[in-house]
């Protein structure tokens, strides 16, 4: 069974259109919501949802998702409701591309073999873990092929040479180019010159596709990117527009953030 990120991604591909992935904190607003907002922007405006899965201290993480992860964090959620929010939005949406993005210690707790088998009962595509090495990773990343779900590695402009060659070569799904220096959050300028470097340099390395995330807000920038990368990913802007909004109208917010992106698809 081949999985369903790669089918997304290669559908993208032969229509010629960006992968527009988009990141929402579970238990933000609220529960219910978070699951009603990914469903939602799944059926609407994007082909890939990251399914944050919060935690306390979340160092790859701005401002803007440590304050939705504390909020999640408040009213109880864990994994379990993680997990339970992955096989909802499944149920909305049999086609669409489901990633679980979450830290590592928790997941460690929970018991490797018991998160990812449950995660394929949720039908989950992928799994990205930010503080996870790569050198680390290999007893998850067995796990994970067991079940047909790709651990997909994060690359940053930090990344040596050796780094990168060795992230490339154990990959999966897609490799996640991180856009700039530090924490997640939105950007009004990025350095499109290098980061097209950046990604010939992995290019290099690799044949699976690039998806661009951290700092992403405007369609000019999904639009400059679009002309190296295969596609975007959007969390902190969303989560932004969801914030400044009333809750009634969280939903409706962030299906016109993303259509705002992305104006070729229509509701």
């Amino acid at each position: 069974m081949t999985n369903r990120i790669d089918q997304i991604i290669q559908k993208s591909k032969q229509s010629s259109e960006m992968v527009i992935s988009s990141f929402i904190t579970v238990g933000f607003p609220n529960k219910n919501q978070s699951i009603e907002i990914a469903s939602t922007l799944l059926n609407n405006q994007v082909d890939l949802i990251e399914l944050g899965m919060p935690f306390s201290d979340p160092i790859a993480e701005g401002p803007t998702i440590q304050k939705t992860s504390q909020i999640a964090l408040s009213q109880g959620i864990g994994i379990d409701s993680c997990l339970e929010a992955a096989t909802i939005v499944r149920k909305s949406n049999s086609q669409a591309g489901i990633i679980l993005m979450g830290y590592f210690n928790p997941i460690l707790k929970y018991g490797l073999q018991k998160f990812v088998q449950k995660a394929a009962c949720s039908k989950v595509d992928g799994i990205i873990i930010p503080d996870l090495p790569i050198e680390e990773s290999s007893e998850l990343r067995m796990i994970c092929k067991q079940y047909d779900i790709h651990l997909i590695p994060l690359i940053a402009p930090t990344s040596t040479p050796e780094r990168i060659d060795r992230i490339c070569e154990k990959a999966d799904g897609f490799i996640y180019c991180v856009s700039v220096k530090g924490v997640t959050g939105a950007r009004k300028k990025l350095d499109y010159d290098n980061l097209k470097l950046f990604v010939n340099k992995i290019r290099e390395k690799t044949n699976l596709p690039i998806l661009i995330g951290f700092g992403i807000s405007t369609p000019e920038q999904v639009e400059q990117i679009s002309k190296f990368a295969d596609g975007v990913i959007v969390g902190s802007s969303l989560l932004n527009s969801i914030m400044e909004s009333p809750n009634d109208q969280a939903v409706k917010k962030a299906v016109q953030f993303m259509k705002s992106l992305k104006p070729s698809k229509n509701i």
